[in-house]
């Protein structure tokens, strides 16, 4: 009898299957490497039952600490996706809430997503959702989503929006119509009345999860915390007359009482972490501003570009133009007019051509916007760009340079190369893998990062120590996620932040207020938008800016007007300490999830 082939007795010894994939090796005939480890982590994801530990950490672009992962399994584990995340301003509710998030689309129990946060955050969650957990998401401004309208809610997946764009009556039906799997709401305390239009909006969504998000639950009367736990978990804190009467103090709508069954049930729905409890110790922050002087060619272009704006919209008021006939539009252009004059004169000629070419204008105002355009153009000293190469020849620290306006960082790109000065720049226009090029060159041999807005969301660059604001937002929110992105967890020196201010500019009245009135520079980051919240002027602090300068028809009356706002803040943030020593009366302790952090 032949002898039996090594095939055969391959045949005999093991089960067709594996003979098929011995066959298969030896003639080299193998997947894509890519499909071979997206099958492999497949595998393991099957192998985990429940929620004893996080897929997400093996995904995700960021190394939480444990507090934050502890608080992640809490809400998968105890809270099962609804949940009420009040950590102390600056610890990291975004990375929470990511971490629950990725981890329920990795198990395939969450599709459709909707993220609502205030206007001024939109840009920013977006950032830390890319950058930190490698999630595409579409915001309500992306020009596809605008064009499909209200029929874009259900279009798109995954959306982030703010709050009060996606609760107006047009985008509230559509929205209402989605079945979300997850929804987050930021700053959640604006949802504090169940009479208000947002509170009745959050109540009507479809959501299987739900995640809140602030600082601050309770503000003015433990009601407001009774309507946050209803959203998330009805009949909780069972009915509104009963909770009164069985946790609140008769006549004192602030003053609990019950608190061990209080707690009991809140220990179902609420995380607090603080920062005495994960010992967050971060560094000092000094900021110093350089107060200088344009030069006569500059000044005199930065006093007739103003005076072209505050005349218009005067004009405007007076002629009695409707807000929906374009008073609105022109207040906008006319506002980013006189933020980019304030940056510098290349970044104010685009604008100046653009609007000039424009119907928007007659045709005196456009024969007065070429000429502001031709004087800028040929204006080659800027007293700002000065400044900067002398604060850049001080000590070889690396650096961190932020200004507003492309256009002014294309120029300062220039000055830079002129000086001999290594430097990457960084701006909205590139691709995530060159934004990500351009981090890692910084954190390298490079010494200067350029950067505009698009570095003041999401990046952490706690490797470095020091900034200059080139030029400032009028948003001190912006301002302050510029700072973040230095002074946060993991940053282990003292933070430098210096400030280019010319005076008499709405830049320099605007540092004066925050300074001088609310130390912004030494508040924690993350404080700034709710001392904003408790401002009772309702208007975004930019319009709030620009119709103080718009209305001054002297530099006493900008002076006045803007000390004005700044008592107005100051008051605003009076309340949220009061707000601040309120929770902490309440809450204490008793709701944290996680471990100490080690820090520095």
């Amino acid at each position: 009898m032949a002898e039996s082939s090594h095939s055969d007795s391959l045949d005999i010894i093991l089960a067709p299957t594996n003979v098929a994939v011995l066959r298969t090796l030896a003639q080299g005939d193998f997947v894509p490497e890519k499909i071979y480890r997206l099958r492999l982590q497949a595998e393991y994801f099957s192998l985990i039952q429940g929620f004893e530990e996080l897929l997400a950490l093996r995904s995700v672009a960021v190394t939480p600490f444990p507090y934050q992962t502890q608080t992640a399994l809490t809400v998968l584990r105890r809270f099962r996706g609804r949940g009420l995340l009040c950590d102390e301003v600056g610890l990291g509710k975004t990375i929470e809430a990511g971490l629950v998030l990725k981890e329920y689309l990795l198990r395939g129990l969450s599709h459709k997503v909707l993220i609502l946060t205030p206007p001024a955050l939109v840009e920013q969650w977006r950032e830390e959702m890319a950058s930190k957990f490698v999630l595409d998401f579409v915001t309500h401004e992306d020009q596809a989503f605008r064009t499909l309208g209200p029929a874009a809610w259900a279009r798109y997946d995954r959306v982030i929006a703010s709050l009060a764009t996606a609760r107006r009556p047009d985008h509230r039906e559509a929205i209402s119509q989605v079945p979300y799997d997850l929804v987050i709401v930021d700053e959640a305390h604006h949802l504090k009345n169940r009479a208000s239009v947002s509170w009745k909006f959050i109540d009507s969504l479809q959501r299987k999860y739900l995640l809140l998000l602030t600082a601050t639950p309770v503000q003015n009367k433990l009601d407001e915390l009774y309507n946050l736990i209803t959203l998330l978990k009805p009949g909780q804190l069972r009915s509104e007359r009963q909770f009164r009467r069985q946790f609140v103090v008769r006549g004192d709508p602030r003053l609990p009482k019950n608190r061990g069954l209080l707690r009991e049930l809140l220990a179902d729905v609420m995380v607090r972490n603080t920062r005495s409890q994960v010992n967050l110790n971060l560094p000092r922050r000094r900021a110093h501003t350089v107060r200088l002087r344009l030069t006569p060619p500059e000044q005199a272009l930065y006093d007739d570009v103003s005076t072209f704006v505050r005349t218009t919209l005067r004009q405007s008021d007076e002629s009695g133009m409707p807000v929906r006939d374009g008073k609105a539009g022109l207040k906008f252009t006319l506002g980013i007019l006189q933020r980019e004059i304030g940056s510098s004169t290349f970044a104010v000629v685009p604008t100046l051509h653009r609007l000039a070419a424009g119907k928007q204008f007659n045709t005196d105002q456009k024969t007065t916007l070429i000429a502001l355009a031709d004087r800028a153009e040929r204006v080659t000293h800027q007293a700002k760009a000065e400044a900067l190469r002398r604060l850049l020849e001080v000590g070889s620290e690396k650096v961190l340079i932020f200004t507003h306006f492309l256009a002014t960082l294309e120029y300062l790109a220039a000055q830079l190369r002129t000086w001999g000065i290594p430097f990457v720049a960084y701006h909205g226009s590139l691709t995530m893998a060159q934004k990500n090029e351009a981090i890692h060159t910084f954190e390298g041999p490079v010494p200067v990062l350029l950067s505009t807005e698009a570095a003041g969301e999401g990046r952490n660059l706690q490797f470095c120590r020091r900034m200059i604001n080139y030029d400032l937002p009028w948003n001190p929110m912006r301002i302050e996620q510029r700072v973040g992105r230095l002074h946060r967890i993991g940053q282990t020196r003292e933070v430098e932040i210096l400030n280019l201010s010319a005076e008499g500019t709405v830049e320099d009245y605007i540092l004066r207020v925050l300074d001088a009135k609310i130390n912004m520079f030494e508040l924690v980051v993350g404080e700034m938008d709710m001392i904003l919240g408790n401002l009772e002027d309702e208007r975004e602090f930019e319009e709030i800016v620009l119709d103080i300068w718009a209305t001054a028809r002297t530099p006493a009356e900008a002076v006045a007007g803007m000390e004005k706002l700044g008592d107005d803040l100051v008051r605003a943030r009076q309340s949220y300490l009061a707000t601040q020593a309120y929770d902490e009366a309440l809450f204490g302790q008793d709701f944290g999830a996680g471990t100490a952090v080690p820090v520095g």
